[in-house]
């Protein structure tokens, strides 16, 4: 027969997936001595039963809950449902991961119109006793009944105030039976069935309550966010109840080992006198601070610290305690691994390895990765209470309030004036580059992750919010509407580009933070990574905070990038509209001494680091006039007939747009194919990269170049441009007299690429894994479309595990990367090869790039102290796994 029920007695802190958090962790607590509440567990291998039995308990796990129960009977000397010593006992829930979507707590189970006149009787206190069944109806009926908990609190506040009193302590014997009877009521009328008197029927109730309450939508959207798996289950604790509210010398509260805001080395909590759990939590009385439970209770206070201590090197880290005090008797209900803000994590960690508690790579195992992007960018204060107005797509972390401008030159102006402004627009093209500068954030209702907000956004470390379809923007008005919701120009909003929320008015902020701890556990990761960390930047500044940050280099320049600015992108047009070799010529003549300059302000930023450029690869269609707004400034000249010769030059250019126009653009005329077809554009790039590397080495700095040939597939086609790119070096180093080294290779971005890159690797020096474009070609989805429209449906469904452009699919993308590597390798052993897609800040991917062999990964400037930390703790799991390796294999 399967074991599905545990005593306490009979567990250990090591049965966490068995036993859920809190069943392993009051199994430990018993193990080393604590006064630990006596009860028994049910594990989650009995919820996956229930589940299998059609959300029925089988009967051989009811005979266990049972005979458990008659042990806990023996152990407590009570009887459940005894009318004269009754045993009342706690049901909570316990998954393996702390899951605030679980089912609340049910206390005093095992009261009824009975047990509630023992109760008073054997204490000598009847208001204790109908306070206690009162509290028992309440939750039993709100938690597992499901009738909704406002009936009781109407009816408890429309009482109190009948009697003129100001709190619950006030209530006296007579008044809680008033309040039990009005209850009852209330349980008939929204059941149609009576308040259940039999404490066993109330015990399985319950604990099908909690192992229904694994699926409810709180526990699954939970779960999606925290990337728990569903089919863990939930186990349930049943734990004799002790009593913080029989009188003055009892209380309860819940109490950190340190401060969990701060990480302070200080006891931090709240307590109340006379009163059950969940009054600290209700708001009703306002709790007090733990150090007066010195003055309150001086002896319990001594050893309440001490078992605290206890727990805090028993467990190694910082401990969430509840605790109950029952007529000056001191009871641990629960520890926990507490939860904390980033910057208490990294403060916590480094001051345990300075305590000799854990070791550094302990403490670099402690800290999320994706916690420090609270770290690094402005946040909304953890105690405002969110209503969030609509959601969109987080593409740029951090937040930010200012008022509502529709137009880019609007934003500029105002801010100038000193206002903060947040700007809205149906999507963002290079002509808003400015207004993007000049806010504080920017939200788009159309575009994705990689739309031009995003990309431009992020590079700044701005936040913004992409894609938000419920948007519905009117420029003529300027407003936009959400739902019945109309936000005006000039109003405020408040957006999260962590979550993407959008919230109206103005809400607290918290500042960065960048502790010395900070530092310290960012230099102890750089001491255990393998991998390299660089940098997605495209201009000075981002590379200069990339430095900062800790970048070892620049992975991708994105050189289409530098002409988004508003004065250039003419110039970027007459080079695409071009219809002659000299037409184009004359752009290109323009735009040389741009690019030379913006290569020397990264070279000289960089300090001697290596710096990956990728030649142009605009989907051609962002540098465009827009077609259809160009059809109607044509159509109205027509009608007018006022100006023939501005009607000829727009017809013209139409007439052009319409020629370059691209069905799909993101597989169309881009990437190494413009190359191919116009030479010119890349061989200006290259002399701009190697007059570029000429200046900055004349001002004794190193520089270390990598050309990157972007969107090749085929061998022919590296073949080709690799020879063009020679040639501008011969050209120019001919011309200036001086030599240099770089090196020449490619994205792989492509299927194909990656599954011929032995071929490929013959003319390159490096490789460079594009897994965003990767992810795109592989999967077939338009970025774009895809987050805009199914993507967010596929996840919700499950139809993917989560999004693949944020994190890595490592069972198809990933298995294209290993073959690149491996082929890549198997060509020329020593190739370098790097991710540079936005995968490469992420953790998850971050392990699997370290796991593949890869040198580097690439993020953007933001993301570094991410990314650094990652791939430490990447190469401490892989250590951990080796050794486990190994002593299996000598077992």
């Amino acid at each position: 027969m399967s074991k599905f029920v545990y005593m306490f007695d009979e567990g250990n802190g090591g049965m966490k997936e068995l036993l859920g958090g809190k069943g392993a962790n009051l199994a430990e607590m018993i193990r080393i001595g604590l006064p630990v509440p006596y009860g028994f567990t049910i594990s989650t291998e009995a919820c996956n039963s229930y589940y299998d039995a059609g959300k029925s308990i089988p009967a051989e796990i009811q005979s266990q809950i049972l005979d458990a129960l008659h042990r806990l009977e023996e152990k407590t000397g009570k009887r459940l449902g005894d009318p004269t010593d009754p045993l009342l006992v706690s049901v909570r829930s316990g998954a393996v991961f702390s899951m605030p979507g679980m089912m609340d707590t049910v206390l005093n189970l095992g009261m009824n119109d009975e047990t509630v006149e023992g109760m008073a009787k054997l204490t000598n206190n009847p208001r204790f006793a109908y306070d206690s069944y009162r509290r028992f109806i309440q939750m039993f009926s709100d938690v597992v009944l499901g009738v909704d908990g406002f009936y009781f609190e109407q009816v408890l506040e429309e009482i109190r105030e009948q009697k003129g009193y100001s709190s619950d302590p006030e209530m006296t014997a007579a008044d809680w039976q008033e309040v039990i009877q009005a209850y009852k009521e209330i349980v008939k009328k929204q059941t149609r069935e009576d308040f259940p008197q039999n404490p066993k029927e109330q015990l399985f109730l319950s604990v099908n309550a909690v192992f229904d309450s694994w699926n409810n939508q709180r526990a699954i959207v939970y779960r999606r966010l925290q990337k728990i798996p569903g089919h863990l289950g939930t186990a349930v604790n049943i734990q004799s109840m002790v009593f913080g509210n029989m009188g003055n010398d009892s209380g309860t509260g819940v109490a950190f080992t340190r401060n969990p805001s701060s990480g302070e080395r200080k006891l931090y909590g709240e307590y109340l006198i006379n009163a059950q759990g969940e009054d600290v939590v209700a708001g009703i009385r306002t709790p007090q601070p733990i150090s007066t439970l010195q003055d309150e209770m001086p002896e319990v206070y001594v050893q309440f610290v001490e078992t605290c201590q206890l727990l805090e090197r028993h467990y190694q880290d910082m401990q969430d305690i509840e605790f109950t005090v029952e007529r000056g008797k001191l009871f641990i209900l629960q520890t926990r691994a507490g939860k904390r803000t980033a910057q208490a994590a990294i403060r916590i960690a480094v001051e345990l390895v300075e305590e000799q508690t854990i070791s550094k790579k302990e403490a670099l195992l402690r800290v999320d990765p994706d916690q420090l992007n609270q770290l690094l960018h402005r946040r909304i204060d953890d105690s405002y209470k969110r209503n969030p107005l609509t959601k969109g797509l987080p593409a740029s972390p951090g937040a930010a309030t200012g008022q509502v401008v529709f137009d880019a030159d609007e934003a500029e102006v105002l801010a100038k004036d000193g206002k903060k402004v947040i700007l809205v627009r149906p999507e963002t093209t290079p002509d808003d580059i400015h207004g993007i500068v000049a806010a504080q954030a920017t939200v788009t209702s159309r575009g994705g992750m990689t739309s031009h907000a995003a990309v431009v956004a992020r590079g700044m470390g701005k936040a913004c919010i992409c894609g938000c379809e419920t948007l519905d923007i009117d420029l003529k008005f300027n407003q936009f509407k959400v739902g019945d919701t109309i936000v005006r120009q000039g109003d405020m909003i408040t957006i999260d580009g962590s979550t993407g929320e959008i919230m109206l008015g103005e809400v607290q902020m918290i500042e960065p933070q960048l502790s010395d701890e900070f530092q310290m556990l960012l230099a102890w990761a750089d001491q255990e990574r393998k991998l390299d960390v660089r940098a997605n930047a495209d201009n000075p500044e981002d590379a200069k905070k990339a430095l900062e940050f800790g970048a070892a280099g620049i992975g991708l320049c994105r050189t289409e990038h530098m002409f988004m600015d508003a004065t250039r992108v003419p110039i970027v047009q007459d080079m695409i509209l071009a219809e002659t070799y000299e037409e184009r010529e004359d752009a290109l003549k323009k735009l040389l001494p741009m690019q030379q300059e913006d290569f020397e302000g990264i070279f000289e930023a960089m300090q001697g680091n290596p710096v990956t450029i990728r030649l142009l690869d605009p989907p051609l269609h962002e540098f465009l006039p827009d077609k259809e707004e160009l059809l109607v400034e044509v159509t109205k000249l027509q009608m007018s007939g006022s100006n023939p010769d501005e009607l000829k030059e727009k017809e013209q250019l139409l007439r052009k747009v319409r020629q370059l126009h691209e069905f799909n653009p993101m597989l169309g005329h881009r990437g190494c194919r413009l190359g191919m077809i116009h030479p010119e554009i890349y061989m200006m790039q290259a002399k701009a990269i190697f007059y570029a590397i000429a200046n900055v080495k004349e001002k004794g700095i190193d520089v270390k170049p990598e050309i990157m040939i972007p969107l090749v597939g085929h061998v022919n086609e590296l073949k080709e441009m690799r020879e063009l790119v020679m040639k501008a070096g011969l050209q120019v180093a001919e011309e200036i007299g001086q030599q240099y080294d770089y090196s020449i290779g490619t994205m792989i971005e492509i299927p194909r690429a990656a599954l011929t890159a032995d071929r490929i690797a013959q003319e390159a020096d490096f490789f460079s894994f594009g897994t965003n474009d990767l992810t795109q070609t592989t999967f077939g989805y338009s970025r774009d479309d895809a987050e805009g429209k199914f993507l967010q449906s596929y996840i919700q469904n499950k139809v993917l595990p989560e999004n693949p452009f944020a994190t890595l699919d490592q069972e198809g993308v990933g298995k294209l990367v290993e073959i690149g590597v491996k082929l890549g390798r198997q060509t020329k052993p020593g190739l370098k090869m790097g991710v540079c897609g936005e995968h490469g800040g992420e953790k998850s991917s971050i392990q699997f790039c370290h796991d593949v062999g890869l040198d580097y990964v690439s993020c953007s400037p933001y993301r570094i102290p991410l990314a650094r930390l990652a791939a430490a703790q990447a190469s401490i799991k892989s250590e951990q796994k080796q050794s486990i390796h190994e002593l299996q294999v000598q077992i």
